[in-house]
Protein backbone atom coordinates (compact mmCIF):
# COMPACT_ATOMS: atom_id res chain seq x y z
CA UNK A 1 0.00 0.00 0.00
CA UNK A 2 1.21 3.26 -0.87
CA UNK A 3 0.68 6.72 0.84
CA UNK A 4 -2.07 7.86 -1.41
CA UNK A 5 -3.89 4.63 -0.64
CA UNK A 6 -7.33 5.13 1.42
CA UNK A 7 -6.07 3.23 5.12
CA UNK A 8 -8.01 -0.40 4.69
CA UNK A 9 -9.17 -1.86 7.46
CA UNK A 10 -7.50 -5.09 9.02
CA UNK A 11 -10.55 -6.77 11.13
CA UNK A 12 -14.25 -6.46 12.38
CA UNK A 13 -14.51 -5.23 15.94
CA UNK A 14 -18.15 -6.89 17.17
CA UNK A 15 -18.51 -5.50 20.27
CA UNK A 16 -21.87 -3.00 20.70
CA UNK A 17 -21.75 0.24 22.75
CA UNK A 18 -18.26 0.94 22.54
CA UNK A 19 -17.58 5.10 22.90
CA UNK A 20 -16.95 7.59 25.17
CA UNK A 21 -13.46 8.56 26.05
CA UNK A 22 -10.64 10.07 22.88
CA UNK A 23 -6.85 9.76 23.74
CA UNK A 24 -5.13 10.31 20.45
CA UNK A 25 -7.89 7.51 20.41
CA UNK A 26 -10.71 7.02 23.21
CA UNK A 27 -11.83 5.20 26.29
CA UNK A 28 -15.36 3.50 25.62
CA UNK A 29 -17.45 2.44 27.93
CA UNK A 30 -19.44 -0.46 27.22
CA UNK A 31 -22.79 -2.47 28.05
CA UNK A 32 -23.55 -5.93 28.63
CA UNK A 33 -22.61 -7.21 25.09
CA UNK A 34 -20.92 -10.18 24.00
CA UNK A 35 -22.56 -13.34 24.74
CA UNK A 36 -23.07 -11.82 28.06
CA UNK A 37 -26.07 -11.96 29.96
CA UNK A 38 -26.97 -10.78 33.56
CA UNK A 39 -29.38 -11.16 36.40
CA UNK A 40 -29.12 -9.41 39.93
CA UNK A 41 -28.80 -11.93 42.82
CA UNK A 42 -31.27 -12.84 44.57
CA UNK A 43 -29.74 -12.60 48.30
CA UNK A 44 -31.74 -10.38 50.99
CA UNK A 45 -29.99 -7.03 51.50
CA UNK A 46 -30.38 -4.25 54.36
CA UNK A 47 -31.54 -0.88 53.19
CA UNK A 48 -28.46 0.78 53.44
CA UNK A 49 -24.91 -0.01 53.94
CA UNK A 50 -22.14 2.06 55.90
CA UNK A 51 -19.12 1.53 53.74
CA UNK A 52 -18.41 4.77 51.13
CA UNK A 53 -15.18 5.88 49.26
CA UNK A 54 -16.01 10.05 49.84
CA UNK A 55 -13.83 10.65 46.62
CA UNK A 56 -14.86 14.41 46.48
CA UNK A 57 -12.32 14.88 48.48
CA UNK A 58 -9.15 16.15 47.14
CA UNK A 59 -7.12 13.12 48.13
CA UNK A 60 -7.91 9.24 49.44
CA UNK A 61 -6.53 6.39 50.81
CA UNK A 62 -7.27 3.03 49.28
CA UNK A 63 -9.66 0.94 51.13
CA UNK A 64 -8.32 -2.56 51.99
CA UNK A 65 -10.43 -4.75 50.33
CA UNK A 66 -10.19 -8.77 50.36
CA UNK A 67 -10.90 -10.77 46.96
CA UNK A 68 -11.13 -13.99 47.22
CA UNK A 69 -10.66 -16.41 44.09
CA UNK A 70 -14.03 -17.76 42.71
CA UNK A 71 -14.82 -21.38 43.70
CA UNK A 72 -15.56 -23.49 40.87
CA UNK A 73 -15.93 -27.20 40.60
CA UNK A 74 -13.44 -28.62 38.31
CA UNK A 75 -10.37 -27.74 36.84
CA UNK A 76 -11.95 -25.16 34.29
CA UNK A 77 -14.49 -23.61 36.58
CA UNK A 78 -11.30 -23.02 39.35
CA UNK A 79 -8.97 -21.43 36.66
CA UNK A 80 -11.43 -18.83 35.36
CA UNK A 81 -12.70 -18.27 38.97
CA UNK A 82 -9.05 -17.53 39.75
CA UNK A 83 -8.51 -15.44 36.93
CA UNK A 84 -11.55 -13.39 37.18
CA UNK A 85 -10.63 -12.51 40.89
CA UNK A 86 -7.32 -11.77 39.60
CA UNK A 87 -8.36 -9.11 36.67
CA UNK A 88 -10.83 -7.59 39.60
CA UNK A 89 -8.48 -7.26 41.96
CA UNK A 90 -6.03 -5.56 39.15
CA UNK A 91 -9.03 -2.85 37.99
CA UNK A 92 -9.78 -2.29 42.00
CA UNK A 93 -6.24 -1.40 42.35
CA UNK A 94 -5.00 0.26 39.44
CA UNK A 95 -7.99 2.86 40.12
CA UNK A 96 -5.87 3.89 43.04
CA UNK A 97 -9.13 4.15 45.61
CA UNK A 98 -9.11 -0.03 46.38
CA UNK A 99 -6.04 -2.15 48.33
CA UNK A 100 -6.57 -5.79 47.34
CA UNK A 101 -5.02 -7.61 50.64
CA UNK A 102 -3.14 -10.19 49.93
CA UNK A 103 -4.71 -13.77 50.12
CA UNK A 104 -2.06 -15.13 52.12
CA UNK A 105 -3.10 -13.27 54.76
CA UNK A 106 -6.90 -14.40 54.61
CA UNK A 107 -7.88 -16.31 57.83
CA UNK A 108 -10.60 -17.77 56.40
CA UNK A 109 -10.15 -20.19 53.65
CA UNK A 110 -13.06 -22.11 53.82
CA UNK A 111 -15.39 -19.16 52.45
CA UNK A 112 -18.89 -20.81 51.08
CA UNK A 113 -21.33 -18.45 48.44
CA UNK A 114 -24.35 -19.63 49.76
CA UNK A 115 -23.04 -18.99 53.33
CA UNK A 116 -22.49 -15.23 55.83
CA UNK A 117 -18.49 -14.60 55.95
CA UNK A 118 -17.16 -14.89 59.33
CA UNK A 119 -17.10 -11.07 59.31
CA UNK A 120 -14.25 -11.30 62.55
CA UNK A 121 -11.69 -13.17 60.92
CA UNK A 122 -12.13 -10.72 57.64
CA UNK A 123 -11.62 -7.56 60.60
CA UNK A 124 -8.63 -8.78 61.79
CA UNK A 125 -6.79 -8.46 58.79
CA UNK A 126 -8.20 -4.96 58.43
CA UNK A 127 -10.21 -5.96 55.54
CA UNK A 128 -12.93 -2.98 55.00
CA UNK A 129 -14.64 -5.04 51.76
CA UNK A 130 -14.74 -8.71 51.36
CA UNK A 131 -15.53 -10.12 47.45
CA UNK A 132 -16.04 -13.49 46.71
CA UNK A 133 -17.62 -15.86 44.09
CA UNK A 134 -18.37 -18.91 42.05
CA UNK A 135 -18.21 -20.11 38.89
CA UNK A 136 -20.83 -23.36 37.69
CA UNK A 137 -20.52 -25.06 33.98
CA UNK A 138 -23.45 -24.62 32.11
CA UNK A 139 -22.59 -27.00 28.83
CA UNK A 140 -23.21 -25.64 25.63
CA UNK A 141 -19.51 -23.26 25.99
CA UNK A 142 -20.98 -21.51 28.78
CA UNK A 143 -20.43 -20.55 32.57
CA UNK A 144 -22.56 -18.93 35.06
CA UNK A 145 -20.51 -16.42 37.13
CA UNK A 146 -22.13 -15.41 40.36
CA UNK A 147 -20.12 -12.63 43.03
CA UNK A 148 -21.09 -11.18 46.42
CA UNK A 149 -19.92 -8.19 48.13
CA UNK A 150 -19.86 -7.55 51.98
CA UNK A 151 -19.21 -4.71 54.18
CA UNK A 152 -16.78 -6.36 57.02
CA UNK A 153 -17.66 -3.22 59.52
CA UNK A 154 -20.96 -3.60 59.04
CA UNK A 155 -21.24 -7.27 58.94
CA UNK A 156 -23.79 -6.29 55.78
CA UNK A 157 -24.78 -7.73 52.35
CA UNK A 158 -23.80 -4.98 49.40
CA UNK A 159 -24.53 -6.15 45.88
CA UNK A 160 -24.62 -8.85 44.16
CA UNK A 161 -24.91 -10.46 40.54
CA UNK A 162 -25.17 -13.81 37.90
CA UNK A 163 -23.31 -13.23 34.42
CA UNK A 164 -24.06 -15.84 32.40
CA UNK A 165 -20.78 -16.01 30.05
CA UNK A 166 -19.18 -17.15 26.91
CA UNK A 167 -15.66 -17.66 26.68
CA UNK A 168 -14.77 -14.66 24.93
CA UNK A 169 -16.20 -12.51 27.44
CA UNK A 170 -14.87 -13.77 30.38
CA UNK A 171 -12.87 -10.88 30.58
CA UNK A 172 -15.55 -8.62 30.32
CA UNK A 173 -17.80 -10.42 33.27
CA UNK A 174 -14.72 -9.51 35.22
CA UNK A 175 -14.64 -5.90 34.37
CA UNK A 176 -18.26 -5.72 34.95
CA UNK A 177 -17.97 -7.24 38.28
CA UNK A 178 -14.94 -4.44 38.83
CA UNK A 179 -17.65 -1.72 37.56
CA UNK A 180 -20.03 -3.00 40.24
CA UNK A 181 -17.98 -3.20 43.15
CA UNK A 182 -16.53 0.50 42.33
CA UNK A 183 -20.08 1.86 42.06
CA UNK A 184 -21.85 0.35 44.97
CA UNK A 185 -18.85 1.60 47.63
CA UNK A 186 -17.93 5.38 45.68
CA UNK A 187 -21.11 5.82 44.13
CA UNK A 188 -19.71 6.70 41.19
CA UNK A 189 -19.68 4.68 37.45
CA UNK A 190 -17.20 2.57 37.22
CA UNK A 191 -14.94 2.38 33.84
CA UNK A 192 -13.15 -0.87 33.83
CA UNK A 193 -15.47 -2.28 31.20
CA UNK A 194 -14.54 0.02 28.39
CA UNK A 195 -11.76 0.60 25.62
CA UNK A 196 -9.03 2.89 24.62
CA UNK A 197 -8.41 3.84 20.92
CA UNK A 198 -5.50 5.11 20.07
CA UNK A 199 -2.67 5.08 17.39
CA UNK A 200 0.26 2.59 17.59
CA UNK A 201 3.30 3.70 16.11
CA UNK A 202 6.43 1.09 15.18
CA UNK A 203 9.35 1.06 13.27
CA UNK A 204 12.48 2.78 12.94
CA UNK A 205 12.83 6.71 13.83
CA UNK A 206 13.15 7.99 10.37
CA UNK A 207 10.23 5.25 8.33
CA UNK A 208 7.43 5.44 11.53
CA UNK A 209 4.13 3.14 10.89
CA UNK A 210 0.90 4.34 12.31
CA UNK A 211 -1.60 2.38 12.79
CA UNK A 212 -5.37 2.58 14.22
CA UNK A 213 -5.73 0.54 17.34
CA UNK A 214 -7.80 -0.86 20.06
CA UNK A 215 -7.56 -2.78 23.38
CA UNK A 216 -9.24 -2.97 26.57
CA UNK A 217 -8.70 -0.06 29.79
CA UNK A 218 -6.22 -2.68 30.78
CA UNK A 219 -4.16 -2.76 27.71
CA UNK A 220 -5.72 -6.26 26.97
CA UNK A 221 -7.49 -7.56 23.70
CA UNK A 222 -5.06 -5.49 21.68
CA UNK A 223 -6.26 -5.26 18.05
CA UNK A 224 -5.18 -3.44 15.04
CA UNK A 225 -7.44 -2.11 12.96
CA UNK A 226 -5.24 -0.62 10.01
CA UNK A 227 -2.80 -1.94 7.70
CA UNK A 228 -0.40 1.05 8.33
CA UNK A 229 0.20 1.62 4.92
CA UNK A 230 -1.23 5.37 5.45
CA UNK A 231 -0.48 7.83 7.92
CA UNK A 232 -3.97 8.08 10.72
CA UNK A 233 -4.10 10.58 13.23
CA UNK A 234 -6.62 11.53 16.14
CA UNK A 235 -9.54 9.07 16.34
CA UNK A 236 -12.61 10.08 17.85
CA UNK A 237 -15.26 8.21 19.25
CA UNK A 238 -19.26 8.85 18.48
CA UNK A 239 -21.58 9.17 21.35
CA UNK A 240 -23.32 5.46 19.92
CA UNK A 241 -19.95 4.06 20.56
CA UNK A 242 -20.03 2.01 17.39
CA UNK A 243 -17.77 4.65 15.14
CA UNK A 244 -14.83 6.50 14.80
CA UNK A 245 -13.74 9.59 12.95
CA UNK A 246 -10.34 9.51 12.44
CA UNK A 247 -7.53 11.83 10.25
CA UNK A 248 -5.79 10.03 7.41
CA UNK A 249 -3.43 11.74 4.77
CA UNK A 250 -4.56 10.68 1.29
CA UNK A 251 -2.65 11.64 -1.69
CA UNK A 252 -0.58 13.45 0.45
CA UNK A 253 -3.94 15.39 1.71
CA UNK A 254 -6.03 15.19 4.82
CA UNK A 255 -9.26 13.01 4.59
CA UNK A 256 -11.45 12.37 7.55
CA UNK A 257 -13.13 8.60 7.53
CA UNK A 258 -15.80 7.16 9.85
CA UNK A 259 -14.86 3.80 10.87
CA UNK A 260 -17.77 1.47 11.80
CA UNK A 261 -16.18 -1.03 14.51
CA UNK A 262 -19.38 -3.09 14.31
CA UNK A 263 -18.69 -3.86 10.43
CA UNK A 264 -15.30 -2.45 10.38
CA UNK A 265 -16.32 -0.41 7.22
CA UNK A 266 -15.36 2.74 7.10
CA UNK A 267 -16.67 6.22 5.09
CA UNK A 268 -15.08 9.35 3.70
CA UNK A 269 -16.28 12.52 5.29
CA UNK A 270 -14.81 14.76 3.57
CA UNK A 271 -10.86 15.79 2.57
CA UNK A 272 -9.94 18.54 4.36
CA UNK A 273 -6.68 20.75 3.14
CA UNK A 274 -5.58 22.60 6.50
CA UNK A 275 -6.72 20.06 8.91
CA UNK A 276 -4.49 18.64 11.34
CA UNK A 277 -6.86 17.00 13.83
CA UNK A 278 -9.91 14.86 13.41
CA UNK A 279 -13.22 16.29 14.72
CA UNK A 280 -15.33 15.97 17.34
CA UNK A 281 -18.92 14.54 17.47
CA UNK A 282 -21.86 16.37 18.98
CA UNK A 283 -23.60 14.66 22.02
CA UNK A 284 -26.46 13.88 19.57
CA UNK A 285 -23.87 12.43 17.08
CA UNK A 286 -25.76 14.74 14.47
CA UNK A 287 -22.86 16.80 13.92
CA UNK A 288 -18.94 17.11 13.80
CA UNK A 289 -16.81 20.37 14.89
CA UNK A 290 -13.11 20.71 13.43
CA UNK A 291 -10.78 23.71 13.22
CA UNK A 292 -9.45 24.18 9.19
CA UNK A 293 -6.81 26.40 7.65
CA UNK A 294 -8.57 28.67 4.94
CA UNK A 295 -6.50 31.35 3.45
CA UNK A 296 -3.82 31.36 6.02
CA UNK A 297 -6.39 31.87 8.66
CA UNK A 298 -7.18 28.61 10.97
CA UNK A 299 -11.33 29.03 12.30
CA UNK A 300 -13.34 26.35 13.74
CA UNK A 301 -16.41 25.13 11.44
CA UNK A 302 -19.34 22.57 12.59
CA UNK A 303 -20.80 20.03 9.70
CA UNK A 304 -24.54 18.95 9.65
CA UNK A 305 -23.16 14.91 8.96
CA UNK A 306 -27.00 14.30 7.28
CA UNK A 307 -26.77 17.50 4.90
CA UNK A 308 -22.37 18.09 5.13
CA UNK A 309 -23.37 21.44 5.49
CA UNK A 310 -20.46 23.10 7.02
CA UNK A 311 -21.07 26.70 9.11
CA UNK A 312 -18.03 28.54 9.77
CA UNK A 313 -18.27 29.29 13.81
CA UNK A 314 -15.17 31.68 14.45
CA UNK A 315 -13.78 34.58 11.98
CA UNK A 316 -11.11 35.85 14.03
CA UNK A 317 -7.42 36.45 12.36
CA UNK A 318 -5.76 34.21 15.26
CA UNK A 319 -4.96 30.23 15.00
CA UNK A 320 -8.55 28.61 16.42
CA UNK A 321 -8.31 25.19 17.25
CA UNK A 322 -8.74 21.73 19.09
CA UNK A 323 -12.77 22.46 19.58
CA UNK A 324 -14.84 20.07 21.85
CA UNK A 325 -18.51 20.31 22.65
CA UNK A 326 -20.02 20.68 26.36
CA UNK A 327 -21.83 17.47 26.80
CA UNK A 328 -25.51 18.76 25.92
CA UNK A 329 -23.70 20.42 23.06
CA UNK A 330 -24.67 23.45 23.94
CA UNK A 331 -20.97 25.07 24.49
CA UNK A 332 -17.67 24.49 22.91
CA UNK A 333 -14.27 25.02 24.28
CA UNK A 334 -11.41 25.74 22.02
CA UNK A 335 -8.20 27.02 22.50
CA UNK A 336 -7.06 30.36 20.53
CA UNK A 337 -3.87 32.90 20.38
CA UNK A 338 -6.24 35.79 20.16
CA UNK A 339 -5.23 36.86 23.05
CA UNK A 340 -1.47 36.98 22.18
CA UNK A 341 -0.65 33.57 24.14
CA UNK A 342 -2.49 30.18 23.87
CA UNK A 343 -5.31 30.06 26.40
CA UNK A 344 -8.61 28.22 26.56
CA UNK A 345 -11.85 30.00 25.10
CA UNK A 346 -15.47 28.83 25.84
CA UNK A 347 -18.22 30.25 23.01
CA UNK A 348 -22.04 28.95 22.62
CA UNK A 349 -22.45 26.19 20.07
CA UNK A 350 -23.42 28.78 17.33
CA UNK A 351 -19.89 30.58 17.95
CA UNK A 352 -21.52 33.54 19.76
CA UNK A 353 -20.58 34.57 23.84
CA UNK A 354 -16.78 33.88 23.29
CA UNK A 355 -14.90 34.14 26.61
CA UNK A 356 -11.69 32.98 27.72
CA UNK A 357 -11.50 31.06 30.67
CA UNK A 358 -7.51 30.10 31.23
CA UNK A 359 -5.16 33.01 32.55
CA UNK A 360 -2.79 31.08 33.78
CA UNK A 361 1.17 31.31 32.87
CA UNK A 362 2.27 29.14 29.96
CA UNK A 363 0.44 27.81 26.65
CA UNK A 364 -2.93 25.53 27.28
CA UNK A 365 -3.98 23.16 24.39
CA UNK A 366 -6.49 20.59 23.50
CA UNK A 367 -9.38 21.14 25.51
CA UNK A 368 -11.47 18.19 26.03
CA UNK A 369 -14.98 18.87 28.38
CA UNK A 370 -15.73 16.20 31.42
CA UNK A 371 -18.75 13.87 30.69
CA UNK A 372 -20.06 14.92 33.73
CA UNK A 373 -19.86 18.77 32.29
CA UNK A 374 -18.28 20.16 35.44
CA UNK A 375 -14.68 20.12 34.52
CA UNK A 376 -12.25 20.71 30.92
CA UNK A 377 -8.98 18.88 31.23
CA UNK A 378 -5.98 20.21 28.85
CA UNK A 379 -2.07 20.05 27.98
CA UNK A 380 -0.28 22.76 29.66
CA UNK A 381 3.16 23.92 27.91
CA UNK A 382 4.97 26.56 31.21
CA UNK A 383 8.13 26.04 32.97
CA UNK A 384 10.29 23.44 30.26
CA UNK A 385 7.69 20.72 30.90
CA UNK A 386 4.46 19.70 29.44
CA UNK A 387 1.74 19.19 32.16
CA UNK A 388 -1.61 17.63 32.10
CA UNK A 389 -4.28 19.55 34.12
CA UNK A 390 -8.36 20.39 34.87
CA UNK A 391 -10.31 23.67 35.39
CA UNK A 392 -13.82 24.25 35.49
CA UNK A 393 -16.06 25.53 33.01
CA UNK A 394 -15.25 29.18 34.11
CA UNK A 395 -11.65 28.76 34.58
CA UNK A 396 -11.13 28.39 38.22
CA UNK A 397 -9.66 25.76 40.13
CA UNK A 398 -7.30 24.97 37.98
CA UNK A 399 -4.98 21.61 38.96
CA UNK A 400 -2.22 19.77 37.19
CA UNK A 401 -2.07 16.46 37.68
CA UNK A 402 1.02 14.98 35.71
CA UNK A 403 3.87 16.47 34.10
CA UNK A 404 7.26 15.19 31.96
CA UNK A 405 9.08 15.40 28.78
CA UNK A 406 5.99 15.28 26.75
CA UNK A 407 2.62 14.84 28.19
CA UNK A 408 -0.37 15.18 25.91
CA UNK A 409 -4.23 14.45 24.45
CA UNK A 410 -6.33 13.82 27.63
CA UNK A 411 -9.21 12.21 27.55
CA UNK A 412 -12.09 11.21 30.25
CA UNK A 413 -12.93 7.91 31.29
CA UNK A 414 -17.13 7.47 30.24
CA UNK A 415 -17.78 8.62 34.34
CA UNK A 416 -15.93 11.91 33.90
CA UNK A 417 -13.60 11.12 37.21
CA UNK A 418 -10.70 9.03 35.18
CA UNK A 419 -8.20 10.98 32.53
CA UNK A 420 -6.21 9.05 30.20
CA UNK A 421 -3.29 11.01 28.33
CA UNK A 422 -0.34 9.70 26.38
CA UNK A 423 3.27 10.32 28.09
CA UNK A 424 6.70 10.12 25.77
CA UNK A 425 9.58 9.45 28.01
CA UNK A 426 12.80 9.53 26.96
CA UNK A 427 15.73 6.50 26.72
CA UNK A 428 19.35 5.72 27.42
CA UNK A 429 19.51 4.90 23.40
CA UNK A 430 18.64 8.87 22.76
CA UNK A 431 15.40 7.59 21.36
CA UNK A 432 11.98 7.67 23.46
CA UNK A 433 9.14 5.68 24.11
CA UNK A 434 5.51 6.34 24.58
CA UNK A 435 2.80 5.37 27.26
CA UNK A 436 -1.07 5.55 28.21
CA UNK A 437 -1.42 7.03 31.33
CA UNK A 438 -4.20 7.05 33.93
CA UNK A 439 -4.72 9.22 36.48
CA UNK A 440 -7.99 9.71 38.96
CA UNK A 441 -8.55 13.68 39.18
CA UNK A 442 -9.88 13.49 42.82
CA UNK A 443 -7.11 11.00 44.19
CA UNK A 444 -3.87 11.67 42.19
CA UNK A 445 -3.08 8.28 41.83
CA UNK A 446 -0.83 8.24 38.21
CA UNK A 447 -0.01 4.54 36.49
Amino acid sequence: MTAGTPPRPLTTVSRRDLGRLTLGGALTGGALAGGLTATIAGFASPAAAELRIDITRGRVEPMPVAIADFKGQGIEPTRIGREIATIIRADLERSGLFAPIDQNAFIQTDLEFDAVPRFADWRLINSQALVHGRVTELGQNQVRVEFRLWDVLAEQYMTGTTLTVIPESLRRAAHIIADMIYKRITGEDGYFDSRIVYIAESGAQNRRKKQLAIMDQDGANHKFLTDGGTLVLTPRFSPTHQEITYLAYYNNKPRVYIFNLDTGQQEVLGDFPGMTFAPRFSPDGNQVIMSLARDGITDIYRMDLRTRRVTRLTNNPSIDTSPCFSPDGTQVAFNSDRGGAQQLYVMDSNGGNVRRISFGQGRYATPVWSPRGDLIAFTKIAGGEFHIGVMRVDGSGERLLAKGFLVEAPSWAPNGRVLVYFKQQRTDSAGSRWRVQVVHHRSHRLQ
